[in-house]
């Protein structure tokens, strides 16, 4: 099947090294206005690539006829478009646990502020300094990367790459890092009740449901289902989006169909009531 450029993965893969490269070219020259920029066009063309490398018609804009014949191999005009950043972000998540709620936030973050500073009189870009969006923006290409089974070496070129990739693992390892403190510090805090007050509250966590605390999480995730804190030990929660569905079984009688499924889903966030320890995101959880 021949699809137009438009929706082709290997020449979205590769315009977007392109607008990388021109980004790192502006940060050199200390322009940081136009390196945030070209940086973000080239993540959502990256990401454009990881989805159309799964099939065109993930980014082809279900709106426009064009554009879903365009992916099917029919080119009726040249005029072919592309799904908004935002929907963009929302299919990748389909596609990597990685991609969790903390990644498509940051993600459409840049894609509004890169809107602004193309669209509108407001000049977004001059107000963030690198320190403020570079980590995350590299663990979020890095995160992309892996859906194409790339990495940011082969995407920037060796020469060009060292900076990002310490840049990136030093981002996972402050998250890993804050977290593991956040859990040390949730242990200390617990342990330093009377046995009696701990056994107490455990018992009480144990007797009790999701349901039964007020917005406990803060994502309004697919599911949810119980653990014990790695802190306190008492009944903690994770909640998680539904990434597959697979029917395992289907049996008819004269009267109902009933099948027996496999739901696979995503862990996004913990949380627990009793000693206050959360993580949200791949790298938290």
């Amino acid at each position: 099947m021949t699809v137009p450029v438009a929706l082709d993965p290997d020449a979205l893969l590769s315009k977007s090294r392109v607008y990388i490269a021109r980004a790192l070219i502006r940060k050199e020259s200390d322009d940081l206005d136009e390196y945030q920029l070209w940086a973000s066009l080239a993540l959502e063309l990256l990401g454009k690539a990881a989805l159309a490398n799964v099939h065109p018609s993930l980014i082809a804009d279900p709106t426009h006829a064009n554009s879903m014949f365009a992916a099917s191999g029919i080119v009726l005009s040249t005029d072919v478009k592309t799904i908004t950043a935002k929907t963009l972000n929302l299919r990748l998540r389909n596609l990597s646990r990685r991609f969790d709620s903390t990644v498509a936030e940051f993600c459409d973050g840049l894609a509004q502020r890169r809107n602004s500073e193309l669209h509108s009189g407001e000049v977004p870009f001059r107000a963030m300094r690198p320190a403020a969006w570079e980590a995350k923006y590299w663990h979020a290409a890095e995160v992309v990367l892996a859906i194409l089974e790339l990495d940011l070496e082969k995407w920037l070129g060796a020469e060009d790459a060292t900076g990002p990739i310490e840049i990136a693992a030093h981002a996972a390892t402050a998250r890993r890092g804050a977290t593991e403190e956040r859990r040390r510090a949730c242990e200390v805090d617990f342990g330093s009740r009377s046995k009696r007050e701990r056994e107490k509250v455990i018992a009480e966590a144990e007797a009790k449901e999701i349901f039964n605390y007020d917005r406990l999480l803060t994502l309004h995730v697919d599911d949810t289902w119980p653990m014990s804190c790695p802190a306190c030990s008492a009944k903690a929660f994770v909640g998680g989006y539904q990434i597959e569905e697979e029917i395992l079984d289907r049996q008819n009688d004269d009267w109902e169909v009933w099948e027996s499924v496999l739901e696979t889903f995503s862990a996004e966030e913990f949380a627990c009531p009793t000693c206050g320890l959360r993580a949200i995101g791949y790298d938290e959880l």
